[in-house]
């Protein structure tokens, strides 16, 4: 199961809310909730926020065998 606790904490590292993300970067809530709720989402956004970010893609999600 991919899971995406490392993106709230990459967040939090470079004081980025999100709020920020819908309304500055333009972020879907949509999104915002699926990633919350650890369904999946597009390599789309994940691609987003790493380039919001500036970070890779370990910096957002992870895999756990469930």
């Amino acid at each position: 199961m991919i899971v995406y606790d490392r993106l709230w904490e990459t967040m939090k590292r470079k004081n980025i809310t999100q709020y920020a993300l819908i309304k500055k970067y333009h972020v879907s809530p949509g999104q915002i909730t699926r990633l919350k709720k650890n369904v999946n989402v597009s390599t789309h956004t994940i691609n987003m926020l790493c380039e919001i970010l500036d970070c890779e893609v370990g910096d957002i999600m992870e895999f756990r065998k469930e």
